[in-house]
């Protein structure tokens, strides 16, 4: 997997599921085995210290980070971004396309993706993103690369993918419902106080039972899962929330969870 010209010279200089979630909290959150599956997710805001806490969760002295760009169609400024944001970390950055071609690309999806420690994934559009895994099969390597221990994560669309389903603003004119890829049990709802319609949305799918409960999180703010426990919620800003939100005797109900702050 190479890097763009552009991109070296331009950034590298420079749960099971009830009524209530189960948290295995931790305060230094060591590293599981690398046999454990492991998923970092926030909500919104996924910058260099949510990168710091996945290599953190790698083992690795300095570990392979790739981002995974298909949810905003490879966008060079967010690629820029990913490399200015691991500029400060003692990682080893790259990036996948996935609008590829096979002229240029010397690798298999598993041996691009599998060499890694950590993957992030953009944020955008995830019913595009999950349209493009499922027919180049990238899908199937990301399932592998969890089942193998290497830390899968993302913001956003980044966050969304790994639930069974969820809220997306992938189609016009409105929220709706989306399944994804299913790794975590239940439902997710990213940007929960970043756009004012993703709280009563979420309550709404939810009460009609659209949805199944699962996990609201913040911008700024995320959950680190082991297999499909909660091992420990985080944020980056003082007032960032994650909720675990179910129906209870017909209303919503939202059970805030404890978040610690990482630097």
């Amino acid at each position: 997997m190479k890097r763009r010209d552009f991109l070296t010279a331009s950034a590298i200089a420079g749960i099971g599921l009830g009524t209530s979630p189960r948290v295995l909290m931790a305060e230094a959150a060591p590293p599981p085995k690398q046999t454990s599956r492991q998923i970092l997710i926030a909500g919104g805001g996924f910058g260099t210290t949510f990168i710091r806490y996945m290599a953190e969760l790698t083992g690795k002295d300095r570990p392979r980070l790739c981002y995974l760009p298909t949810a905003s169609a490879d966008r060079e400024s967010g690629s820029i971004r990913w490399y200015e944001n691991c500029a400060p970390l003692n990682v080893f950055p790259s990036v996948q396309a996935s609008f590829i071609n096979s002229n240029r690309m010397d690798q298999s999806w598993e041996e691009a993706l599998l060499s890694m420690d950590g993957i992030v994934v953009s944020g955008g559009n995830t019913l595009n993103q999950q349209a493009i895994w499922k027919i180049q099969g990238i899908d199937e390597v990301l399932r592998e690369a969890w089942d193998r221990g290497i830390v899968l994560g993302g913001a956003s669309a980044g966050s969304l993918c790994w639930f069974e389903e969820g809220t997306t603003d992938s189609r016009p004119q409105e929220l709706t419902k989306i399944e994804c890829l299913g790794f975590l049990r239940g439902s997710h709802s990213p940007h929960y106080d970043g756009e004012a319609n993703r709280r009563p949305t979420y309550h709404r799918l939810i009460s009609s039972g659209v949805l199944k409960p699962g996990y609201a999180c913040d911008n700024d703010s995320g959950i680190y899962f082991i297999d499909n426990e909660v091992s420990r919620v985080v944020k980056t800003r003082e007032d960032a929330k994650v909720y675990y939100v179910a129906l209870e005797a017909g209303q919503v109900v939202e059970t805030e969870l404890p978040a610690e702050m990482i630097r």
